[in-house]
């Protein structure tokens, strides 16, 4: 998208903002998927069984390049997902992220999102 814009009048503009959902699937587009981070696209951390992958070091490298970017859900109803949402893909993320990183992915960075 190209704006031609005074910028005086950017914030008045209200942009679309942008999430990807269950992680972005794969390890395979990681790369892609941090570029995008970057950019301040925000990431669900939803669906852990639809994933090929293991869900741990792709929640640790987004958090990297943006702690503001990841959003915790739980995916219910989960139909079309190999495995539905269990309580271990909320104490995945309790055993490996420091309780202010957790708050941040389990309820604030979602608060921030869906609430400008």
């Amino acid at each position: 998208m190209e704006l031609y814009i005074d910028a005086k009048d950017l914030p008045s503009l209200n942009l679309p903002k942008v999430s990807i959902d269950h992680l972005g699937l794969s390890a395979e587009g990681l790369p892609s998927l941090l570029k995008w981070v970057e950019r301040g696209a925000r990431v669900k951390a939803t669906g852990f069984g639809r994933l090929n992958c293991n869900p741990l070091p792709l929640l640790q490298q987004i958090h990297q390049v943006n702690p503001e970017a990841l959003m915790f859900g739980t995916d219910l109803p989960s139909t079309r997902a190999k495995r539905p949402f269990e309580l271990k893909d909320v104490e995945l993320i309790l055993q490996n992220f420091l309780q202010e990183d957790y708050e941040r992915l389990l309820w604030e960075n979602g608060i921030s999102f869906y609430s400008t």
